[in-house]
């Protein structure tokens, strides 16, 4: 049973958001970013995908345990969990007719987590991502060739260190992947409206890296994700 929850529905969407909450929490916490970026994206379907569990902190969902979680084991407990993140993201791609280019998936801290390593194994799922408070388990061994991945983390983080988004970013660049990367002082653990200011404008204006260098090499423009 899918506790997925519908947050914006055109009738004949154009793009598709998907929103992962953080670990314990419900597909509803995701509602004022569905409510802010769909203002700007009325064509899009949004989204929110609840954990495929529920969450062992007696509340909510996840998609793996948080308890007694070590960089070392991170890694293996999202590999754990991935298939059915990408089987949802699958599904709702299938339900809506609408493919990677016009797919930004949007996670927030465990939900990030799950969104950037689900990028990094499967190239063709997303044509976006966007990480608030997040970070990779480990960082991939190869270029995201046509997925572009925004960073948003806050300073004052407690949970996720800012330095995980820019360790990543900085990686990223060395393996030629197309990238962004925002750090706000004095925002902690949440997904503040300043850093979903930036993800709309980067949904709005940035222009992905592959689609300028298949301009350049006079190859067919692919469809980026942007606002109509």
């Amino acid at each position: 049973m899918h506790h997925d929850l519908i947050l914006q529905q055109p009738a004949a969407p154009k793009q598709l958001m998907l929103l992962f909450h953080g670990v314990g929490s419900t597909p509803d916490s995701m509602s004022g970013v569905a409510a802010y970026l769909g203002k700007s994206f009325p064509e899009a379907l949004i989204v929110s995908v609840a954990g495929a569990d529920p969450s062992d902190l007696g509340m909510g969902y996840q998609w793996f345990s948080v308890r007694d979680v070590t960089d070392e084991n991170r890694p293996a407990r999202v590999a754990e969990a991935l298939p059915r993140f990408v089987e949802a993201v699958r599904r709702w791609q299938k339900d809506s007719g609408l493919g990677m280019e016009a797919t930004a998936l949007i996670g927030f801290s465990q939900g990030a987590i799950m969104s950037l390593e689900a990028a990094a194994a499967h190239p063709d799922l997303s044509g976006r991502v966007l990480a608030f408070s997040g970070r990779f388990a480990s960082l991939p061994a190869q270029r995201l060739p046509k997925t572009t991945v925004h960073l948003f983390h806050g300073k004052a983080d407690p949970v996720i260190h800012y330095q995980h988004s820019v360790a990543a970013a900085e990686h990223l660049i060395r393996l030629g992947s197309d990238v962004t990367a925002e750090v706000e002082p004095f925002i902690g653990h949440t997904l503040h409206e300043d850093l979903l200011e930036k993800a709309r404008d980067y949904l709005q204006s940035h222009i992905p890296k592959h689609v300028w260098e298949e301009a350049l090499s006079g190859a067919p423009e692919q469809t980026a994700l942007r606002k109509h």
